[in-house]
C-alpha cells in the first residue's frame, strides 16, 4: 500500500481532531508567569464582567512556534514586551498561550479581562497557540494542552459547561487564527458559527 503525503496528512487530521473530541480529565501542565518571566503588569486587568466565561477564543500568534519550554518561555516573554511596549497595553493580552512543547503558559490567567479581541473581551477566555497556522495545524501536544486548559475551565467554574468555542477571525476582521487552525478548530467541541 502506498501512502503520500496527502494521505498521512489526513491521518494526522483525524488523529488531532479525535484527540480534542475524547473527555479530558488530565490538568495541563501550566507554567506560570513566574517561570516564564513574567514582568509586573502596568496596571491589574480588571475581572471578567461575565463569570464563568461563556466563550473560549482562539488565535495564533503568527511567527515561528516553538518546541521546547526554554524557547516557548522566550517568545511569550516577546510577545509581553511586544504587547506592553509597542501596543501600549497593560501586560500581555491573552489569557494563557499554548506551545508545541505541550505546555500551557499564563498570561492573564483565570477570570482576567484580555486584549486579544475587543468586543469579546470582557466575556471570554484568549487562548493563543504560538505559531502561524496559515498553512499548518498546531502538532498533537499542543492540541491536547488546549483541550486540557478549557477542561480545567469548565471543571473549575471558569468557563461555562456550554460555552462557544470562536476563531479569532469571527470576532474581528483578522486571519487569526490562520486557515489551517480555523478549519481544524470547526470540528472541536463546542465550535459556533455564530457568536
Amino acid at each position: 500500500m502506498y501512502i503520500t503525503k496527502r494521505t498521512t496528512l489526513i491521518f494526522a487530521t483525524v488523529y488531532v481532531t479525535l484527540i480534542v473530541q475524547e473527555t479530558v480529565a488530565t490538568s495541563p501542565n501550566i507554567i506560570s508567569r513566574s517561570e516564564w518571566g513574567a514582568r509586573a503588569p502596568k496596571s491589574r486587568a480588571p475581572n471578567l464582567k461575565l463569570k464563568p466565561a461563556p466563550y473560549v477564543l482562539i488565535h495564533h500568534s503568527t511567527g515561528s512556534g516553538c518546541e521546547t519550554q526554554a524557547l516557548c518561555q522566550l517568545k511569550v516573554r516577546q510577545f509581553q514586551n511586544e504587547h506592553m511596549n509597542t501596543k501600549g497595553w497593560s501586560d500581555i493580552g491573552y489569557n494563557f498561550l499554548v506551545g508545541e512543547d505541550g505546555n500551557v503558559y499564563e498570561g492573564r490567567g483565570w477570570g482576567k479581562q484580555g486584549a486579544h479581541s475587543i468586543p469579546f473581551n470582557k466575556k471570554s477566555i484568549g487562548i493563543c497557540i504560538i505559531g502561524d497556522y496559515r498553512k499548518r495545524t498546531p502538532n498533537a501536544m499542543a492540541v491536547q494542552a488546549v483541550a486540557n486548559l478549557i477542561a480545567q475551565g469548565v471543571q473549575n467554574g471558569e468557563i461555562k459547561s456550554d460555552y462557544k468555542l470562536l476563531g479569532h477571525r469571527q470576532t474581528w476582521p483578522t486571519i487569526c487564527p490562520g486557515d489551517s487552525l480555523y478549519t481544524m478548530i470547526k470540528s472541536w467541541p463546542h465550535w459556533s458559527e455564530r457568536e
